[in-house]
């Protein structure tokens, strides 16, 4: 009895080392994992994996192959669940050798997915965490899988992130023998879905979780872009073709750059640049340096809301804002946004010939709103995540391509609106990036510490005041921008360099 005593008295100086620091037992060796037991689920492989020396069937490109190769030695275990008869997820959970942090980091997937996000997985190792990735119950690309296979379709939308929370824990602590330090997700695009669903669904799944550029109401973002695709292909010569893009990109830039008082290249606050396309209609016969009266109904189109072409009902948001130009083709090239096409083709018209050609937006959409809903799986209603201490670090590009950065102040100002203000800066907070495309690139400062900020929140309990940026060329920092809590934005103090985010500060938007 006595020395059961003892063990109960110093087994928490064994975990946290004489000075309060949390001190790693050994680990259990990678091969014993094979013996753990899992619900539903079954380890297939466990094997010790040298620095350096991971590689995949699909060679990666040259930034991914050289994270690739700054990898620690490492436990790669390989999991299959199967909570339903026609559920196949598979599951890696990745385990440092040595210099574990004592938390472990799920990452998101990309798309329809259909494959283990090996790079984000990599970057987690690489930082000293225990961390997990799945392919959502599926190996083939796109939405195909989902036809006739309804527990599929249920696994990607949701369970699976519940199954790769559950067994990647239960990996990670039967590996060094403890509990965690911390749980987070990471995932940005249908990763950020994918964020905002576990929040929703699955609240007692993570800690932390850090949200980028989610698709808000799944089923309605894939409808809308097809109702914006039919409307720039409305007539043969209606589309602005792609050389004439980076003139609307120049004349937005002159219209609304200097508005923040800094000429830079960076639109800071789309929604209020007051930018008419107009001015570059041409004056005479079409050239690459004007737009038709089409194409300047199509631009202005680009920047609106989605509207019923009945009934007049607001659709949606508008998918683009002013700064987004340069890649307007991703909305916009002669073949409809590939997300989009797979959610009709697979799961409303269930034909593999279905030409997007048809899309009827005055029928379609609500054919999409029924027959794609189980994918609508992010609540705004997240006061139990809240209610336990969870934290959500969103953010979101101005200039996003792809998902409409507007949704994720739509979505934001939901979530405030049913858990009360509150919850600001405590559970959840918002940071635009002004000049930053689809989860990063652009000319805005795209690179920050995303999962040292949400450690930094989960400890203090409040979100930073500002959070410093970095733009890159050539990986090398040449900018650097304070990203302010919404609906703040930031404001040049009048000298200093302005690609030094210290002669910046975060205030109310003018």
């Amino acid at each position: 009895m006595r020395f059961k005593r003892f063990l109960i008295g110093v087994l928490p100086l064994l975990l946290t080392g004489s000075a309060g620091q949390r001190v790693i037992a050994a680990p259990a060796s990678c091969e014993s994992l094979t013996a753990v037991r899992l619900t539903n689920a079954k380890v297939t492989s466990a094997t010790e994996v040298a620095a350096g020396a991971f590689t995949t069937d699909t060679p990666p490109n040259a930034a991914t192959a050289r994270t690739f190769a700054k990898m620690p030695s490492f436990c790669r275990v390989s999991v299959t669940a199967t909570p339903t008869a026609q559920s196949d997820i598979k599951i890696e959970v990745w385990l440092p050798a040595s210099g574990w942090n004592g938390s472990f980091q799920a990452v998101g997937n990309g798309g329809w997915a259909g494959t283990v996000p090996y790079p984000a997985m990599a970057v987690a190792l690489s930082q000293g965490y225990a961390t997990a990735g799945t392919d959502t119950g599926h190996s083939t690309p796109g939405a195909e899988f989902s036809l006739g296979q309804p527990e599929k379709l249920i696994d990607y939308a949701h369970r699976s992130l519940h199954e790769l929370a559950v067994h990647g824990k239960a990996v990670t602590s039967a590996r060094y023998g403890q509990g965690l330090a911390s749980s987070i997700f990471n995932g940005c695009s249908t990763g950020g879905n994918q964020g905002l669903t576990l929040a929703s669904k699955y609240p007692n799944d993570f800690e932390g979780i850090i949200v980028g550029a989610p698709p808000d109401i799944r089923s309605r973002v894939q409808a809308v872009r097809l109702v914006l695709h039919r409307y720039i292909y409305r007539t043969a010569t209606s589309a602005i073709p792609p050389e004439k893009h980076p003139v609307v990109h120049q004349a937005a830039l002159q219209a609304c750059d200097a508005n923040d008082g800094v000429k830079d290249g960076v639109i800071d606050n789309p929604p209020s640049c007051k930018f008419d396309p107009k001015v570059l209609q041409c004056q005479g016969a079409d050239g690459p340096s004007c737009l038709t009266a089409e194409q300047v109904d199509t631009a202005r189109a680009m920047y609106s809301e989605i509207k019923h072409p009945v009934t007049g009902e607001v659709l949606y948001t508008p998918l683009l804002q002013p700064g987004s130009e340069l890649l307007w083709s991703t909305l916009g090239g002669p073949r409809p946004f590939s997300n989009a096409l797979e959610q009709y083709r697979w799961l409303v018209a269930k034909d593999p010939k279905w030409d997007p050609a048809t899309f009827n937006a005055a029928t379609d959409v609500a054919k999409m709103d029924k027959d794609a809903a189980v994918l609508d799986t992010a609540s705004d209603d997240l006061r139990p995540f809240f209610k336990r201490g969870g934290k959500i670090l969103l953010y979101h590009g101005w200039a996003d391509q792809q998902n409409p950065s507007s949704t994720s102040l739509s979505y934001f100002g939901r979530v405030v609106k049913t858990a009360g203000q509150d919850v600001v800066g405590k559970n959840i907070q918002l940071y635009m990036i002004p000049g930053m495309t689809h989860c990063q690139g652009g000319v805005g400062t795209d690179t920050f510490d995303k999962v040292g900020v949400i450690e930094a929140w989960m400890k203090s309990g409040r979100s930073p005041d500002q959070i410093v940026a970095s733009h890159l060329t050539d990986g090398k920092v040449d900018r650097t921008r304070p990203l302010c809590p919404y609906p703040q934005v930031a404001v040049y103090k009048g000298s200093g360099s302005t690609d030094d985010a210290a002669n910046f500060a975060c205030k109310a938007q003018r």
